[in-house]
């Protein structure tokens, strides 16, 4: 720490050995161990805070980064969202709209909103209409079977 050499440490001791005599010099070597050991044991101290906020200064810093990408995926997830949903709004003005030109187009009454439940929900099944025979007496599309003909009505 000092980087003092073993000569050095020798020159101290003898200064010392006269300066404080040889009756206090052990009581005060032993004082300046412990003060020695405070110094060392409160700059470790030091260290140690001085390390744990640097490391909860990266963490927060991190935290903030973190937050930050979150809050900016959740407003890019809101504004797809919101283009999602206007258009989906805008399909369904326009499927309402051409429902009502084709009831309008076809002389058939407007389409109600019970009608467009009955159009959103399944219905069982409806009996087919009968097509009315023609002048002819058949029906149309029917399959007329001859005896001994084929299928189209004429005789083989």
């Amino acid at each position: 720490m000092f980087d003092i050499g073993f000569t050095e440490l020798l020159v101290i001791g003898v200064v010392a050995l006269i300066v404080i005599g040889p009756e206090r010099l052990p009581k005060v070597a032993r004082t300046a161990g412990h003060l020695y050991g405070r110094l060392q044991r409160y700059v470790s101290t030091v260290k140690t805070d001085i390390s744990r906020e640097i490391q909860l200064d990266e963490i927060k810093r991190a935290g903030q980064n973190f937050k930050q990408s979150v809050e900016s995926a959740a407003s890019s997830v809101e504004q797809q969202a919101t283009v999602v949903d206007d258009y989906l709004r805008s399909e369904a003005d326009n499927v309402s709209k051409v429902v009502a030109a084709m009831a309008v187009t076809e002389g058939d009454r407007p389409v109600t909103e019970q009608a467009m439940k009955q159009i959103e929900t399944p219905q069982q099944s409806l009996p087919l209409e009968e097509p009315e025979p023609d002048a002819a007496g058949s029906t149309p599309g029917a399959v007329v079977e001859t005896a001994g003909g084929d299928r189209t009505g004429k005789p083989a």
